[in-house]
C-alpha cells in the first residue's frame, strides 16, 4: 500500500457550525475523516479553511461572520479534533513533525487558508496565522484581494500580476516558512510568484489546461516553470477541471491518469501530487472519498508508471516541498 499526502480538502468548512456535532474522526457526510484516512494509508492531509461568500456563510455557519471569527472557529475545531484523536493523528507544523508523527504510527494534519483576503494587506496577520498553526495560504480565491487577482475568463484580469503587498507577502511567507499556493491566482500572478519566491511554491489543486481548458488549470508553460522552480501541482478531482468539455459532470480515474501523464511529460515526474479538493467539489465522482484514492495508484501502474514514480506522486514530491519550505 502506498502512503499518500493530499494537498487540499474543504472538509473543515462543513464543521463551521460548531454546535452541529461535527466530527473529523468518523463522518459519512464528508469525503474525508480520520478513520478512513488511516484505513487508506494517509500520511498527511492538508485541511483548508476556505473563506466563504456571504451565501456560503449562511449555509455552513448559519450566519454571516467576520472572517477572523470564522478562522478562529475552524482553527479551534481543527486543533480540538487533532487533540481528541491524538492516538492516530498529530498536528504537523514542519517536515520533522511529519516524520515524528509517522514514527509514532500517526498521520499528520496540516492547516491552511484558502483565500488570503482576511490578511487585509498586513504582514503581521500572516505571522498571526502562522502562530495559529497555518502553514499554507492560497493567495486568492475567485475574487480580487490584497494579494492580487484571481483566475478569470476576462483576459484583462488574467494578465494582472501581484499587487505591491502581494509581492512583499511572497517574500515574507518564504521567511516565515509558509507555503505559497497559486491554484486560484491569475496567470500574471503565477508568473510574479515564480519570479519572486526563493522557495518552491505549489498549485495545490489544479490540472492541465491543455487537456481541460478551464482557467483554473495550468498552461504547459506554467507546468514547465513550476517544475523548474521545484514546485508541485495536486491533481484536482473536480469534473470541470478534468474534462475537455468543462460542462461534463463525470470525474474518472481515466481522466486523472490522462492529466498526470501530461503533467509528468511536461514538468517532470517531480511535479505531480494529489490535491483532491474533497468536500469542495460536486459531480459524478469515481473517487468520491479518501479510501478510494489508492485506486489511482493501481491505474497509474497499469498505465506504465513504475513504483518510484507512483511514490513521488503519492507523497514523496509533497514531502520534499514541505521539507524545503516549512
Amino acid at each position: 500500500m502506498f502512503k499518500f499526502i493530499d494537498l487540499h480538502c474543504d472538509t473543515l468548512m462543513h464543521g463551521a457550525a460548531t454546535d452541529a456535532g461535527f466530527s473529523l474522526h468518523e463522518n459519512r457526510n464528508t469525503s474525508i475523516d480520520f478513520a478512513r484516512m488511516k484505513k487508506a494509508g494517509s500520511l498527511a492531509q492538508f485541511f483548508a479553511i476556505f473563506l466563504p461568500t456571504d451565501e456560503m456563510y449562511l449555509r455552513h455557519a448559519g450566519k454571516v461572520m467576520d472572517d477572523d471569527e470564522y478562522i478562529d472557529r475552524l482553527v479551534s475545531k481543527f486543533h480540538q479534533e487533532i487533540d481528541e484523536w491524538k492516538a492516530i493523528i498529530g498536528f504537523a507544523g514542519n517536515y520533522n513533525d511529519i516524520l515524528e508523527n509517522e514514527n509514532q504510527g500517526k498521520m499528520s494534519g496540516i492547516l491552511t487558508i484558502e483565500d488570503g483576503r482576511s490578511v487585509g494587506g498586513k504582514l503581521e496577520k500572516l505571522k498571526t496565522y502562522y502562530e495559529k498553526g497555518v502553514r499554507l495560504i492560497g493567495l486568492t480565491w475567485n475574487f480580487e484581494n490584497c494579494f492580487g487577482y484571481p483566475n478569470s475568463g476576462d483576459i484583462s484580469i488574467m494578465e494582472k500580476g501581484l499587487k505591491k503587498f502581494g509581492r512583499e507577502a511572497v517574500q515574507y511567507m518564504n521567511e516565515l516558512g509558509m507555503i505559497i499556493d497559486v491554484s486560484h491566482l491569475s496567470d500574471g500572478g503565477f508568473y510574479d510568484v515564480a519570479k519572486i519566491s526563493n522557495k518552491p511554491f505549489i498549485a495545490s489543486h489544479s490540472n492541465a489546461r491543455e487537456i481541460s481548458p478551464h482557467k483554473r488549470n495550468l498552461t504547459d508553460d506554467m507546468i514547465r516553470l513550476l517544475g523548474e522552480k521545484g514546485g508541485i501541482a495536486g491533481i484536482n478531482f473536480a469534473p470541470q477541471f478534468l474534462n475537455p468539455d468543462t460542462t461534463n459532470d463525470n470525474s474518472t480515474i481515466e481522466l486523472m491518469v490522462m492529466h498526470l501523464n501530461h503533467m509528468k511529460n511536461i514538468g517532470g515526474e517531480d511535479i505531480v501530487a494529489l490535491g483532491s479538493d474533497f468536500d469542495g467539489i460536486e459531480g459524478n465522482l469515481q473517487v468520491d472519498s479518501v479510501e478510494k484514492i489508492p485506486q489511482i495508484f493501481g491505474a497509474l501502474k497499469k498505465s506504465g508508471w513504475n513504483e518510484n514514480q507512483i511514490e513521488k506522486f503519492a507523497y514523496a514530491n509533497a514531502i520534499r516541498v514541505i521539507k524545503e519550505t516549512i
